[in-house]
């Protein structure tokens, strides 16, 4: 699936996804495949023009750095696996250890990017540590993301 703007050229790189096996990397299509360029450049798909799409997605600019910023916390399979370990309940760094199958240091590294992301909560009881969601809307976006992935892997076309 291509997706255009408004200034899109015949040089401009899209990224692909490549083999989702190993994970998704972005590759740089090559300049010369017009063949793959979508028919009509100014509307996608479903008819609604790229500009009139894009003006509803523009974000301010801090707003911008914000959502990549909770967007890094997201970025990694075992954090995922975390968050989702801690919709139930909080837990201590031993609990998410015995219930995922990490290393402990593993998951304490994970657990300190998503308190910097925000996206964690930390509470001390005693000589244990608890950590837990921040906001329940992080599953729904997790779950949205799982959703949008399925989808975009279901209907790709190998290239």
């Amino acid at each position: 699936m291509f997706i255009c703007c408004a200034t899109c050229s015949d040089n401009d790189p899209i990224p692909v996804i490549t083999d989702i096996v190993q994970g998704w990397k972005p590759m740089r299509r090559a300049a010369n495949k017009k063949s793959q360029l979508p028919p009509e450049c100014p509307e996608d798909r479903d008819g609604v023009a790229v500009e009139q799409r894009t003006s509803r997605l523009r974000l301010a600019a801090g707003r911008s750095q914000s959502v990549a910023f909770l967007s890094k916390g997201l970025s990694d399979e075992n954090r995922l696996r975390i968050l989702l370990c801690l919709s139930a309940r909080k837990h201590s760094v031993s609990g998410i250890v015995e219930q995922l199958g990490l290393s402990q240091p593993l998951v304490s590294h994970h657990l300190k990017e998503l308190k910097r992301c925000l996206l964690v909560t930390v509470e001390r009881s005693g000589p244990f540590i608890y950590y837990g969601l921040s906001d329940l809307r992080v599953l729904d976006a997790i779950r949205l993301l799982d959703a949008i992935a399925t989808d975009l892997i279901a209907t790709r076309k190998t290239i």
